[in-house]
Formats: structure tokens, sequence, C-alpha cells
């Protein structure tokens, strides 16, 4: 149990500045594969960035430093990027890759992007939250929809 705990330790302290905390009901590791897997009402906090799934398995390399999380089962997260735009979302599969900062999500993907008021839907969506860009794909019988609130011309004039 100690060993697992410093496992869990050191995914903190390799992702960088802040903390990393993973809770679950059930915890499993394995040093030898380097494969960690929570399962049960996972809840992940970094600074802002927030992620809950059914389960969460990490993939580390051979220096314990994480080089995917993969999140399956009623998947939601709230996310902050480099540029500190906020979104928050769902889906049903998310892989997180912390090298490069970028999320990728499948299934029923619902990403709201705060700031701007605007909403994609789709299939697989990924969200590089350094360079700030999203990009999406829908089913071929089911496309991808983009949703933007516009304010109205007379709102706008009203507001000043």
């Amino acid at each position: 149990m100690k060993r697992k705990l410093l496992t869990l330790l050191t995914f903190a302290s390799l992702l960088g500045a802040g903390e990393l905390k993973i809770t679950s009901q059930k915890f499993t590791a394995d040093e030898n594969t380097g494969v960690s897997v929570f399962t049960g009402n996972v809840n992940i906090i970094k600074n802002a960035d927030e992620l809950n799934a059914s389960e969460v398995t990490v993939y580390v390399d051979k220096k314990n430093k994480p080089k995917k999380f993969v999140a399956v089962g009623n998947v939601s997260f709230q996310i902050i990027t480099e540029n500190k735009a906020s979104y928050k979302g769902k889906a049903q599969k998310a892989i997180y890759y912390p090298d490069i900062k970028e999320y990728h999500f499948f299934k029923d993907v619902h990403l709201q992007q705060m700031d701007d008021k605007k909403d994609i839907i789709g299939d697989e969506v990924v969200l590089k939250t350094i360079e700030g860009k999203a990009y999406a794909k829908g089913l071929e019988t089911k496309p991808v929809i983009m949703i933007f609130d516009i304010a109205d011309a007379n709102e706008s004039n009203q507001s000043k």
C-alpha cells in the first residue's frame, strides 16, 4: 500500500506545479507495467481543472512520469486553458496527454466554452489547451453542431 501511495504522490509531483488529487472507491497499480486504475466515482482535481468518470487508467513511463490518462463512463470535466479560456462538458470517454496538455473526447461529446458562450457537440472533439484550439468530428449519420450565442443588435444597443 505504501508503494501505491508513493506512485500516486509521484503523479502529483511530475505533472508540474500544483497538487494533483485523485479520489475513487478503488485503486490498483502495477509497477511492472506502469498502469494504475482508479474505479468508482473517480474525481481528479489539479488547480482549477476537474475530471470525473466511472474509471480512470493512468499510464506512466519507466520514470513514473504520467504519459496518458484514459477516463471512461459518464465523463464530465471543467478545464482552464493556458490562455485562461474556461471549458466544461461531458463525454463517454476522455484521453489526456499531459506532455502536450491535450484532451481527446469521444462519444456524445458536449463541450462548452464558457467565456464566449460557444457549444461544440460531436462524436470526437480535441481540445489543445496550450494553443487554445478545438477540433471536432461528427458521425456519418450525425454532423458536428456548433452553437454561438450572438447578441441581437437591439440588445447590444440597449445595454449601452
